[in-house]
């Protein structure tokens, strides 16, 4: 439930949350989203990944996410939960190119930070740039 009150948060309360077949998420997204005013957000469960709307780009990112966090044992606190999950986000999105893309997902969105030669450091560079 933390992550949908997270988005929630961040994005507000959405029409529609996809998710794959894990019963949980009825309960999580009744909590979350639905009240007495606002009943509307539509919960779609996926029966299969070769269903017509899927989210198999999020799957794919959390199964990279989950390799790094089971070579590293998980997670002693929220905090350092919360900064890895930063940090791979950025390594994630502009410096590992994606296997199937071959190249990073920013840069197939058009977005090209002019990253070269060591990537975490011009990437941080520009983190602190004023």
């Amino acid at each position: 439930m933390q992550i949908f009150n997270k988005s929630k948060s961040v994005a507000g309360r959405p029409d529609i949350v996809i998710t794959d077949g894990l019963q949980a998420y009825n309960k999580a997204i009744r909590y979350e989203f639905r009240t007495a005013k606002l009943p509307n957000t539509k919960h779609v469960r996926l029966e299969s990944i070769r269903s017509h709307v899927n989210n198999n780009k999020v799957e794919r990112y959390h199964n990279t996410f989950r390799e790094r966090d089971k070579v590293m044992r998980g997670f002693k606190s929220q905090k350092t939960l919360s900064e890895m999950s930063d940090a791979f986000r950025a390594y994630y999105n502009y410096i590992r190119p994606h296997m199937t893309l071959g190249m990073t997902p920013a840069k197939r969105a058009g977005i090209d930070l002019k990253l070269n030669g060591n990537r975490w450091e011009d990437l941080l560079r520009m983190s602190i740039k004023k």
